[in-house]
């Protein structure tokens, strides 16, 4: 039996793993300092809810189990950015804000990017369990996903594209 067999935390990554996974951990910090900021400046209270649950729930346990890994093979991590001061809303200026709708926007976006790239990474992954934990990212950003859908329609922030509505004639 060759390298490849056996368990997979023992078999060696391939440098496309190695990138893709110091790519997503690199892309991660980041968008949990980001988050930090659209949190600063959400006033909307389930919204706050919402971004502190991803970033806690979400975010943060995919930049250990990503961590963990690299720090298993022996991979250099990448730098974070340093964290933000919670700030209130009402000491950010208006014309400065970010308001709610756009903020729902930003992070919809952050979460499909996201699927995208895992959809990608665990097909791509010949180590079972790289493509397990990408799979169960993407499963939980769906998730996420909902959830800040059924959020910006209850709060009536989703802007849908023409719709296609056939006339009873």
């Amino acid at each position: 039996m060759g390298i490849l067999s056996g368990k997979p935390q023992e078999e060696p990554l391939h440098s496309g793993e190695i990138y893709n996974l110091w790519s997503h951990l690199f892309a991660t910090k980041g968008t949990l300092v980001s988050l930090q900021i659209l949190d600063n400046h959400a006033g909307d209270h389930d919204l706050k809810v919402f971004l502190e649950d991803l970033m806690e729930n979400c975010f943060k346990q995919e930049e250990q189990q990503t961590e963990a890994i690299l720090k298993q093979n022996g991979i250099r991590l990448p730098p974070a950015p340093p964290g933000r001061p919670d700030v209130h809303v009402e000491d950010i200026p208006a014309g400065a804000r970010f308001n709610d709708p756009e903020i729902a926007i930003l992070v919809q976006k952050e979460l499909m990017s996201g699927k995208m790239f895992f959809s990608y990474v665990s097909s791509s992954a010949i180590r079972e369990d790289i493509a397990t934990m990408f799979d169960e990212f993407l499963v939980q950003r769906t998730e996420y996903e909902a959830k800040l859908l059924k959020i910006s329609k209850e709060k009536g922030w989703l802007v849908p594209p023409p719709l296609m509505v056939k006339s009873a004639t």
